[in-house]
């Protein structure tokens, strides 16, 4: 049976089972007694009375049936529980009984149902800890496998020191290095003066040998005039000087109290007085004078601490050292990779330089020769269609929700929803005379519009194999740009115009998923437009490989705000995809950090990179992001 004793009041068998999971790793120093009604409790707590235990602790639940906020308030007027540690567990529905409870004092702590993980222990630990140091500060080092055992260790030295310091007749704590040394020689030489048969008072050349590293010492050498220095191998087996020890100093004081092998080599560097003990001497002088006691002993105190305190310093340096080491090499690493990774595209980039200038320079020649077709031949082709055909080729982009609106309103008109799409989406909405003839001959509009669709999507066809190709030429230049220094002009930038182009490359990728475009009016911005590009391809790059399967939604948002008072433009890039973990949301945007599901490619520069541009126009990323349910990312940048 131990010394102290747990009690835990509760009806509830699965708190119990909790309980007992959570209190199991104290059973090896309290006795544990679970009950389930008060009756139950007040034996048990008779039970633990009469043989001798005390008890340290005392968790109760609380509601209707079972008042346990009551008994642990009853607990603080008996004399064999009033220093019990008391826990209270409620639902949370009784607060009057609660606040009744902390109101006079009764609870040293107090939880609410459902308790989560490892709550109740923590709780306890913090608890017991409190009541051993109060209780039994005597023994603190038995309970330092189950409590807090940096407290129960400390307290125990400040009691052994307070102890220890009682015994001494004077502060000579309070004295300086050189006073105490000094007491420390007068006394030694006294005793000695009057007998000294091992010859301890002894004066040594310079060059003498005292202690050798890894050899046994059976001496302590107390320096009482000189300079010995003390030295260490090092991994090339090079005498290394590590320190310099000179009047007062003590060396071989570790090896000596410990019977450890010196740890170092110690030698005189110049003619050195010096008091030389062995154990039984060390013993005789320690007895014969009630002074000298608690005088070396501060003096060795100071003597570890130092030590200890060069240790600390020491390991300290090697740290920052090492750390700087790390991080030196960990740049050298990734200055190589990004070497090399300049070096393969920089090939790359010489390689597709060719195909991708033929096919911009056919895709003009194609261009000029659609439009010499329909300016030859204009009887050939509906009205409108050469203005048609220019318009598609330079056509602005439209957001979904203007689409949607302007679709609504000319529905109303015409009353047939699938027409009024194909006109808003050929930008016909607006002529009164096709409206006109829609509502005067259908049959005849529907085929008219018809064909107008067809010259359109030639135009929009052109202008997208001429905006990928474009596009494709503009990322050689970056991809060059990554193997030397060249800078890109500064203009004036169309972010809509980019997101466009951007998302028509991905356009594939894009058709088993719902893009949601919320264009704002945005003014043109100051920047680099391919340095932008890259920024708008990696994120929506990112966002794609992060959507379902099925049901894949990206909305692109942009919108103008005021930021410490000077305008921005703010690009939202959002998807439903998988999410990002909390603790990776830190490591984001450094460099070689991937979130990438395995099988997709990733060399963790994308959105590092991206943070480097934005930040070179004035701006800044952030990102919002759930588990399961999706990621936004907020580009800032610059409308100034």
């Amino acid at each position: 049976m131990n010394d102290y004793a747990i009690l835990c009041l509760d009806n509830n068998p699965v708190s119990v089972e909790q309980y007992q999971n959570e209190l199991m790793p104290f059973a090896g120093r309290f006795d544990l007694y679970y009950v389930d009604s008060l009756t139950e409790a007040q034996q048990t707590l008779d039970f633990i009375h009469e043989h001798s235990q005390d008890v340290a602790l005392v968790i109760a639940s609380h509601h209707h049936a079972l008042q346990g906020a009551d008994f642990l308030i009853h607990l603080d007027q008996l004399p064999h529980t009033k220093t019990a540690r008391k826990v209270l567990i409620s639902a949370g529905k009784d607060i009057q009984a609660i606040l009744s409870a902390v109101n006079e004092g009764r609870l040293d702590h107090c939880l609410t149902k459902p308790l989560q993980d490892k709550v109740l222990y923590k709780t306890v630990h913090k608890e017991l800890t409190h009541y051993i140091l109060e209780k039994d500060p005597e023994n603190l080092l038995n309970y330092s496998h189950e409590l807090d055992s940096k407290k129960l260790m400390r307290a125990h030295i400040d009691n052994s020191m307070r102890r220890f310091r009682q015994g001494f007749i004077n502060d000579y704590h309070q004295m300086p290095d050189s006073e105490l040394a000094e007491n420390v020689i007068v006394s030694l030489y006294a005793f000695f003066e009057k007998k000294d048969e091992t010859k301890a008072c002894r004066t040594y050349s310079a060059n003498h040998l005292l202690t050798k590293e890894g050899e046994e010492n059976q001496y302590l050498w107390f320096i009482t005039n000189g300079e010995v220095a003390l030295f260490k191998k090092d991994e090339q087996g090079q005498d290394r000087e590590v320190v310099r020890h000179q009047k007062g100093n003590l060396v071989g004081g570790m090896s000596f109290v410990t019977g450890e092998l010196s740890f170092s080599t110690a030698i005189t560097l110049t003619k050195t007085h010096v008091i030389k003990l062995d154990r039984d001497v060390f013993s005789r002088v320690m007895h014969s004078d009630s002074q000298l006691l608690p005088l070396f002993t501060n003096l060795l105190l100071r003597h570890f601490n130092r030590r200890l305190q060069r240790s600390i310093l020491t390991k300290l340096k090697l740290e920052e050292t090492l750390e700087s080491l790390e991080s030196t090499q960990k740049q050298l690493i990734d200055q190589e990779k990004l070497a090399v990774l300049g070096q393969l595209v920089a090939g790359v980039a010489h390689e597709l330089n060719n195909p991708v200038a033929a096919i911009l320079r056919g895709v003009e020649t194609l261009s000029q020769e659609v439009q010499w077709i329909f300016d030859t031949y204009p009887e050939i082709f509906p009205p409108d269609a050469n203005q048609l055909l220019h318009q598609s080729m330079t056509i602005s982009p439209m957001s979904t929700s203007e689409e949607r609106q302007r679709s609504r309103t000319l529905e109303k008109t015409l009353g047939d929803r699938h027409l009024a799409k194909k006109l808003v989406k050929l930008r016909l909405d607006a002529r009164e005379d096709i409206l006109h003839q829609i509502k005067t001959n259908a049959s005849g509009a529907h085929d008219y519009i018809s064909q107008l669709e067809h010259v359109a999507r030639t135009g929009s066809t052109l202008r997208s194999v001429q905006v990928c190709a474009q596009r494709i030429a503009d990322m050689v230049k970056g991809l060059k740009s990554y193997a030397r220094d060249d800078k890109e002009r500064i203009c004036q930038v169309d972010i809509h115009e980019g997101l466009e182009d951007t998302l028509v490359i991905f356009e594939n990728k894009l058709k088993r998923h719902h893009v949601i475009k919320e264009y704002d009016t945005l003014p043109l911005i100051t920047g680099q437009p391919t340095a932008l590009q890259q920024v708008w391809v990696n994120l929506i790059s990112n966002a794609i490989d992060a959507l379902p399967e099925k049901n894949g939604q990206l909305e692109i948002i942009t919108a103008t705000l005021k930021h410490h008072g000077q305008p921005y433009i703010r690009v939202t890039v959002q998807d439903n995809g998988i999410g990002i973990a909390e603790e990776m949301k830190a490591h984001i945007f450094e460099l070689n950090f991937t979130t990438k599901k395995e099988g997709n490619f990733g060399l963790g520069i994308g959105l590092s990179v991206c943070q480097q541009i934005i930040q070179q126009h004035h701006g800044w990323i952030d990102l919002d992001s759930t588990v399961g349910k999706g990621t936004s990312i907020h580009v800032y940048l610059s409308a100034q």
